[in-house]
């Protein structure tokens, strides 16, 4: 394993970290997320299904807004 993968694990690693404590610290104000209109739930006696599209759309979204504003000024 080279130095280049060890950064980038350390990196997913504090990015995780970063976001538990942002959900821990505001977890009762974005009770949204995962409850957005679009968002599939199919709830039966013995079988559940969660489909959370809208949130994924709109999660997606966000990072790719960061990743070009990133590479915007990096650049």
């Amino acid at each position: 394993m080279s130095q280049e993968t060890g950064k980038w694990i350390i990196f997913i690693g504090l990015l995780l970290v970063g976001v538990g404590i942002l959900f821990y610290l505001f977890g009762p104000y974005l009770k949204w997320i995962g409850r957005l209109p679009g968002d599939f739930r199919i709830e039966r006696e013995n079988f559940k299904f969660y489909f959370p599209l809208t949130t994924l759309i709109l999660l997606s979204l966000v990072v790719n807004l960061l990743l070009r504003a990133w590479k915007y000024w990096k650049a």
